[in-house]
């Protein structure tokens, strides 16, 4: 349990290939995450948990982490009671109060997630194909849709016999 004056933030995905299995730190949770926890968005800002309402999840996942952040968040979090005399709901306990230390350093810090890779040797058939010569065939391809759509139609419209209409 701690006591906090920092604002806890949101885990993202880093954006670009070079950066992209990197989680950092974001500006705030989104109203989504938020709501899922089971905190109220005014609430949220009064206890330390920063909130960007301009943020949309884009993955089921990252959703999931985020609500995990603030569930273990909100579970570790010592609120002390506005009147000592007459505590409100959500409030600590005075055992929990007493206990209660000033948290040094970062709230709930962002743990990196490497992927355990293993070197294998390469199979012939791998060996056979030509990336370079793949890529350019999609490329091809992709250029030449149109094309041979056209073309395919035309012969569509010939009467059979392999000669072509006039064109005026």
């Amino acid at each position: 349990s701690f006591l906090s004056f920092q604002q806890a933030v949101v885990s993202t995905q880093s954006t670009g290939i070079r950066y992209n299995a990197r989680v950092r730190a974001g500006r705030g949770f989104t109203l989504d995450e938020l709501k899922a926890a089971g905190i109220n968005k005014k609430q949220a800002r009064s206890i330390g948990i920063a909130v960007d309402h301009r943020r949309k999840n884009r993955s089921q996942e990252g959703l999931q982490a985020n609500v995990l952040r603030l569930k273990e968040y909100r579970s570790r979090l010592i609120l002390f009671p506005r009147k000592a005399s007459a505590p409100k709901k959500g409030d600590s306990t005075q055992a929990e109060i007493d206990v209660a230390t000033q948290l040094t350093g970062p709230v709930l810090p962002i743990k990196q997630v490497l992927a355990d890779t293993t070197a294998r040797v390469i199979s012939d058939e791998e060996k056979k194909q030509s990336a370079f010569q793949t890529m350019r065939m999609y490329r091809a391809n992709a250029k030449l849709v149109g094309m041979r759509e056209k073309r395919a139609k035309e012969a569509a419209e010939d009467d059979g016999l392999g000669v072509k209409k006039k064109k005026k």
